[in-house]
């Protein structure tokens, strides 16, 4: 499979799509068009904060791994023994990116398959930092907000480096369940998710 993979250097250029956005003649923001909200930043200007709290709720050895978690890998393979079904777990940061890079969302064998090598590929080529700049600017955190920075905007109507300890560790949580428990469509299971993300944190 490894030959067939897509070339990690094209992640070096990627070009996110943002929302086609008016502004007023004095620079305020009257309204934006789009599916996708987005606010892209660089690694250096998402608050060391977020990028603790995403690390304690999806993959707190994300900088000692090379890409692939192997223990999670055990975890997930024990619940397919057990159970007959793929369940949640083993998917690390990494692996997220090229999954939301490179190939489909479906539950196969395969396309686990290559999501394992690919996140190993990528774990070489990118710097973990390129990495959590990618995934941080390409999740989907509900109500069409997609990366940190469109979700500070959409759910409290700041940038990242306004919120509090606590807004930031209710968008850490979001990944999971990012339709269902975000703070418009459901505060108490937001308020939930974040006190989890807290309390890992």
């Amino acid at each position: 499979m490894a030959p067939k993979l897509p070339e990690v250097e094209s992640l070096r250029d990627v070009k996110l799509q943002v929302p086609l956005r008016v502004y007023s003649q004095d620079g305020k923001l009257i309204s934006e068009f789009g599916e996708q909200r987005r606010a892209p930043l660089r690694y250096e200007d998402i608050p060391t904060q977020m990028i603790q709290a995403f690390l304690a709720a999806e993959d707190e050895r994300f900088f000692t791994h090379p890409g692939v978690d192997y223990q999670g890998l055990i975890r997930a393979v024990w619940h397919i023994v057990r159970t007959g079904e793929m369940g949640p777990g083993g998917s690390t940061i990494t692996m997220q990116v090229a999954r939301n890079f490179f190939l489909s969302r479906e539950k196969t064998y395969l396309r686990k398959a290559n999501e394992i090598l690919l996140a190993l590929k990528i774990d070489r080529e990118l710097s973990k930092e390129e990495v959590l700049e990618l995934y941080l600017n390409k999740i989907f955190l509900g109500h069409r907000a997609y990366g940190v920075g469109a979700a500070a905007q959409v759910y409290y109507g700041r940038s990242v480096d306004e919120l509090t300890l606590a807004e930031v560790a209710t968008i850490a949580g979001l990944p999971q369940a990012p339709s269902a428990a975000n703070p418009v469509s459901n505060p108490r299971a937001a308020l939930h998710a974040g006190g989890m993300c807290c309390v890992a944190c």
